[in-house]
């Protein structure tokens, strides 16, 4: 029965509106910053990724994945590191290759389905900090990478890793691409095109030979931005063959790892198939919690939304098996 319901979350008004779920703790959450401590993992590629820990000394560690063009400074990045050292965990928040505030080196970036660079991650960390148990929780597109690693069957996972959470996880990057482009969410959609191709075209510029900037000038969609940069530079055909080949929401069935699916019903970036109950009653080892409240990103509550309940949620699940 990993198809947990009813869900306890349970907001008051006004947080039932799943608007206001989604922008308001990005943009009035206060709260005690994370002490992190930067560390540059130099990969095999010649690229490098920027990971920031917040360590209490101790032997096990959560590592974050961020969402879609977001980084470890992120309220809900802080707020989960928070969540975990204060629960005597490190915490270890990666940033995406060229979101940690610098460049990084090679024309290509990050996408959805992107299972080596957390597997780099981990061993990493497991060979230079001694770790003797791990655990994941992923953001968003975070969470279909997370899933991805978990399911795909490319890296051998580590027996350390033994629990993980996802959190609002677009498992149907097709589907969730086309509601984006077309389902009328508008304010999303072009903030997120608008980050994407201003570093698209600067990587246009430092690679001319590669990419020409020109070819982004329209761009105005997901569905354009991923033919024209995502797949070609990754190694996909187009577009759709992407979204297909790194859609999490295939891999279900192959996860392993005891692991939490946390999408609210209300998430105005999500899709129906990324609510897949049917399939998750005949589930091992993958749980589905699916609260109808809850925005993206969001599970606010309290008088003056003050409380972010993924952060207690998710522990509480990763905790039974740390």
């Amino acid at each position: 029965m990993p198809l947990i319901e009813p869900s306890r979350f349970r907001p008051s008004w006004p947080w039932r509106n799943a608007h206001v779920q989604t922008v308001w703790p990005h943009v009035a959450r206060l709260g005690r910053r994370v002490p992190y401590e930067r560390e540059r993992l130099e990969l095999a590629d010649g690229d490098f990724l920027d990971l920031d820990v917040a360590t209490v000394g101790s032997t096990t560690a959560v590592v974050l994945l961020h969402g879609m063009e977001s980084c470890s400074a992120a309220p809900y990045m802080m707020g989960m590191a928070r969540a975990a050292t204060d629960a005597g965990l490190d915490a270890v928040a990666m940033n995406f290759r060229g979101c940690s505030g610098e460049p990084n080196r090679l024309v290509r970036s990050y996408h959805g389905g992107e299972s080596g660079d957390v597997h780099s991650v981990l061993q990493h960390l497991l060979a230079t900090r001694g770790y003797t148990r791990l655990a994941l929780v992923g953001f968003s597109l975070g969470g279909n990478m997370m899933l991805n690693y978990l399911g795909d069957g490319q890296h051998a996972l580590p027996p350390q890793l033994r629990a993980a959470v996802g959190i609002c996880v677009p498992m149907d990057l097709a589907s969730c691409a086309e509601r984006l482009d077309t389902g009328g969410l508008g304010f999303y959609g072009r903030r997120f095109i608008r980050l994407l191709v201003a570093k698209a075209v600067a990587k246009a510029r430092r690679f001319p030979e590669a990419l020409d900037a020109a070819a982004f000038a329209d761009v105005d969609s997901f569905a354009a931005f991923d033919d024209r940069y995502t797949a070609p530079v990754h190694g996909f055909a187009d577009a759709q063959s992407y979204w297909r080949a790194c859609s999490g929401l295939r891999l279900l069935e192959r996860i392993a790892t005891p692991t939490l699916v946390l999408n609210a019903e209300d998430d105005p970036l999500l899709v129906p198939s990324c609510f897949p109950r049917d399939r998750a009653r005949s589930l091992e080892h993958l749980y589905l919690e699916v609260p109808t409240h809850g925005g993206h990103v969001g599970f606010v509550a309290g008088a003056f939304g003050q409380t972010r309940w993924q952060e207690a949620r998710a522990l509480s699940f990763l905790l039974d098996y740390l």
